[in-house]
């Protein structure tokens, strides 16, 4: 990319996530499994283990990784003996009992083993393994399993100060990110190298991870997830700008749609309408509104404008340690906000064959409303 004026996002690290904190998680979501009727939580690698205990395999192995979490018991890591070493070196160690298997064990009689009777019904980490969910099953005949999703969709979607601090921190690489690429050069580039640009750029405001940059010029901004390719941007072009991923282990996730030089007046009309649906998204949120709302009135406002059929997602999704996870912004969604949820708004027009729009902020829910965590201009800009 070429170089700007403009400054990188702070590089000030955040608050460490601390044993102490990890052992509430825990102890919270063992509350939240008691509440919810369920006989304990099961949780394998992947983000749910990482955010409960702060260990994270470097690898996703066939061997047994599980985090046990049972109403009036210790917190217990059942791990393969070759990874106990890595997993004792982990933030949270200090706060769950770690015991080993080798291989030639049953690694599903040892989760009876530290356990006891593996009765009732279990939540499981949506990401697990069928080949381990179906050896539990197996070996514990009387057990049954639920996911995280269904039964606990509230676990991490509350966040805490520490987690909204990260978050707006990612918020704030990812504008400054929008605000270099904004200055670069679009006409007569592909999309492909713009998409470069915005990796590098996420990087360089103190990304450790890239998840996914969405450049839809053209026709291709009426797909939403178009992944950028080699088509060459035009003048003209409406040109659809989607990025994120993780800083300090939460994510960032926001949109902004540019033009190439001057845009038409239907142009205009269309990225204000979504521009307004947005506002209208923000301004509905509040405590005890439920999810689905923020759906309907940002919708609202495209299908008064002739529209709607155009508006083909949901309005928002949560983030956190991960860009998508509950809860969503859509119809069907009772949840209601909470202080401290974090989630995306999101409304968008697509028109086939000629061009699409989309703005994305994420917002944290507060005793008084909504927060944005992205604040670049909504208003359209026009790049070279």
């Amino acid at each position: 990319m070429t170089s700007s004026s403009v400054p990188s996002a702070p590089l000030t690290p955040p608050a460490p996530i601390t044993s102490d904190d990890y052992a509430a998680r825990m102890a919270r979501a063992s509350r939240a499994a008691a509440d919810a009727g369920l006989a304990g939580l099961v949780v394998t690698p992947g983000p749910d283990l990482g955010w409960l205990c702060g260990y994270r395999p470097t690898a996703e192995t066939e061997r047994l990784t599980a985090l046990l979490l049972a109403p009036d018991r210790e917190p217990l890591l059942l791990v393969p003996t070759l990874e106990k070493p890595d997993a004792q070196r982990a933030v949270g160690a200090g706060a769950v009992r770690i015991s080993g298997w080798t291989d030639g064990e049953d690694p599903y009689r040892a989760v009876g083993g530290l356990l006891g009777d593996v009765k009732g019904r279990y939540g499981v980490s949506d990401n697990a393994w069928a080949l381990h969910l179906l050896g539990l099953q197996r070996t514990f005949p009387d057990s049954g399993y639920s996911a995280f999703t269904e039964v606990l969709p509230m676990l991490r979607a509350v966040k805490d100060a520490h987690e909204v601090e990260r978050l707006a921190a990612a918020g704030a690489a990812a504008d400054a990110t929008f605000e270099e690429i904004a200055q670069v050069r679009f006409a007569g580039r592909r999309e492909s190298e713009v998409a470069a640009d915005l990796a590098a750029s996420l990087l360089r405001n103190g990304h450790s991870q890239v998840d996914f940059t969405v450049v839809g010029s053209g026709p291709n901004g009426a797909s939403p997830h178009h992944e950028a390719g080699e088509r060459v941007i035009e003048e003209g072009d409406m040109v659809v700008l989607d990025f994120g991923g993780l800083k300090d282990g939460y994510g960032s996730d926001t949109t902004r749609t540019v033009h190439v030089g001057e845009p038409t007046a239907e142009e205009r009309k269309v990225h204000d309408v979504v521009r307004e649906a947005q506002q209208a998204g923000f301004e509905a949120v509040r405590p005890g509104v439920a999810c689905q709302e923020i759906d309907r009135v940002a919708r609202q406002v495209i299908k008064e404008a002739g529209y709607g059929e155009y508006f083909i997602h949901r309005t928002g999704h949560g983030i956190g340690v991960t860009t998508h996870e509950p809860p969503y912004m859509v119809e069907g969604e009772h949840l209601p906000l909470v202080p401290g949820m974090c989630f995306s708004i999101e409304p968008g027009i697509y028109l086939p064959g000629r061009f699409g729009v989309r703005i994305e902020d994420i917002v944290v829910c507060t005793e008084s409303g909504g927060r944005r965590l992205n604040n670049t201009a909504r208003e359209l800009r026009v790049v070279a």
